[in-house]
């Protein structure tokens, strides 16, 4: 369905917004801006602000949702014949080849990373997203194998699936702090994810294989 001219403005003032708060939050810190300071610079009221972003530190992690659902997405779309972390391991390796701003191979990652490292109320909410995305890994997996709920396999496999995420993003993190080229990290993470795929073992590899429909 195409976007209506009400939802393209809506979702044109939210990002508006977002960016007005993330200049703010890289110039100053996350602690020392306000939301108040955030409206006026944005020439919109406080009640706005809240009406598209219930917290403040929503402003910043504006994109967490994909984030918070993107392992059981990939899990869910994985073709015939597999795996769920062949399925993830495949994402990844999609996504640090191409450079992608969404893994966090962007110029002025580095900036937003110390945003994060200065503020403890983002990294508890960055640690409640990847609580959230594990979860719903996890989630995808039972439904995916037919799992009953007393067995413990999808919650221990998503343990694994996930770690692979969570390890690729933080070198990606490490590597960016230090204002390193994009490119260069993404070949390095191309080979880690090479040394990943060995150190998981067969069970974890061939779990949850999609069979012909």
């Amino acid at each position: 369905m195409a976007e209506g001219l009400r939802e393209r403005k809506k979702r044109q003032t939210r990002q508006y917004i977002s960016d007005v708060a993330t200049g703010l939050f890289v110039e100053r810190g996350f602690d020392a801006v306000t939301v108040a300071e955030i409206a006026e610079a944005a020439d919109v009221s406080v009640n706005t602000v809240y009406n598209y972003f219930p917290a403040k530190e929503d402003l910043f992690l504006d994109r967490s949702a994909g984030l918070i659902d993107r392992l059981a997405r990939w899990v869910r779309g994985r073709g015939v014949g597999e795996s769920a972390a062949g399925a993830v391991l495949r994402e990844l390796r999609e996504e640090v080849e191409a450079v992608s701003p969404r893994v966090g191979l962007m110029p002025g990652y580095a900036r937003f990373m110390r945003v994060i490292e200065e503020a403890p109320a983002l990294r508890s909410r960055l640690w409640g997203v990847m609580q959230e995305a594990q979860a719903n890994l996890e989630q995808a997996l039972r439904e995916e194998t037919g799992a009953a709920d007393g067995d413990e396999e999808p919650y221990l496999m998503a343990g694994q699936i996930g770690w692979v995420n969570s390890a690729v993003m933080a070198v990606i993190g490490r590597e960016m702090v230090k204002g390193r080229d994009p490119r260069e990290v993404s070949r390095e993470v191309l080979d880690l994810l090479d040394d990943i795929e060995e150190l998981l073992g067969e069970k974890v590899l061939n779990y949850a294989v999609r069979g012909e429909a």
